[in-house]
């Protein structure tokens, strides 16, 4: 027969309500007696019915996650590395992850947007791959709906998040490859309302600046942020009448397509033309040769997000709201002459 909460107020002289209060880790029970009832609890094998505890508190225990792409056979690696981060530490919180896809922007992202938040389904929403001006935040800020978001949109609301250096982090990149002896970069961006397509465009603009590199428009390709779109921007870059000696990716996925191109054509990575990526995927450093790269702790921050996520759902005020990040160069043989 299972061990209750019943049980363990008898055996500790206490109130159910106590133990129920306890096991929940109220503040209004003292330290001590939490600990004395999570002690009981183990001793005398006590599993909590979860579907009570939640109905109790009237929470779910489950932070909710929509994947931002058109399709999921076209997601990210980065995707892949982030939500490992974000399970890992919402396991450890005992916490489920739900996670959907839908198109961004799509009228299926905000119906289920809609209906999680409205059916009470989540407690909270991890957001990324920000927009400018992101409806997503408009619309759980004005639901006063926990969430927390990788990157700002722009718009003058307070809201927790994580921020990357992306602007610098490019920047970085322009200086390297002019510091290697290259006159030509390219910049192959992603769709021109994603925040990090801003910030990491400007980066390149910097650079060139900075470095006294002429800007030339022709130089500038978008992608979909995946390594086919990659290839495809990089053999337009390639046949052209004055084609780059060095082509920067707004992401490591775009830049494998890239080098991948480049391999077709017969010329040689870092010595005939240069590749960067941004991001740092474990990928990186065994292409051949080894990309050069930006490397931001992706685990880490889907990691961070949780946490922040659940000071907020548990209105733990002291918790710091914003995280920024300086990510860090990585030079390896994609850029070496």
């Amino acid at each position: 027969m299972s061990v209750t909460i019943r049980d363990i107020a008898r055996k500790l002289n206490l109130s159910i309500t106590a133990v129920s209060r306890a096991l929940d880790g109220y503040p209004d029970i003292s330290a001590a007696t939490r600990e004395k009832v999570r002690q009981a609890a183990l001793e005398m094998g006590y599993v909590p019915n979860r579907a009570a505890r939640q109905l109790r508190r009237q929470k779910t225990d489950t932070i909710g996650y929509i994947l931002p792409v058109s399709s999921p056979q076209h997601t990210e690696s980065f995707h892949t590395v982030f939500m490992e981060g974000m399970s890992e530490e919402a396991a450890i919180h005992r916490y489920d992850l739900l996670i959907s896809t839908a198109p961004p922007s799509s009228p299926e992202e905000q119906s289920i947007y809609q209906s999680w938040i409205q059916s009470h389904k989540v407690d909270g929403m991890i957001i990324n791959r920000i927009q400018l001006h992101d409806w997503r935040v408009h619309y759980l800020a004005g639901q006063l709906f926990p969430f927390c978001a990788l990157e700002d949109s722009g718009d003058d609301l307070d809201y927790p998040r994580v921020e990357v250096a992306n602007q610098a982090g490019m920047t970085a990149l322009v200086q390297h490859i002019h510091q290697q002896g290259y006159q030509r970069p390219a910049f192959i961006g992603g769709p021109v309302n994603l925040k990090i397509q801003q910030d990491r465009l400007q980066g390149y603009l910097d650079g060139l600046q900075i470095t006294g590199l002429p800007y030339d428009p022709l130089l500038v390709e978008t992608s979909d942020l995946t390594g086919i779109s990659g290839y495809l921007a990089c053999q337009r870059l390639l046949s052209s009448n004055f084609p780059p000696d060095a082509i920067l990716c707004i992401n490591d996925d775009v830049a494998f397509g890239v080098m991948r191109a480049i391999h077709e054509t017969g010329l040689r990575v870092g010595r005939d033309i240069a590749v960067t990526g941004f991001d740092g995927l474990q990928e990186s450093g065994f292409t051949t040769p080894s990309l050069t790269t930006v490397e931001q702790p992706v685990h880490e921050i889907g990691r961070e997000l949780i946490r922040i996520l659940l000071a907020e759902i548990q209105n733990q005020s002291a918790i710091e709201r914003l995280r920024r990040i300086t990510p860090s160069l990585q030079i390896r043989e994609s850029t070496q002459k």
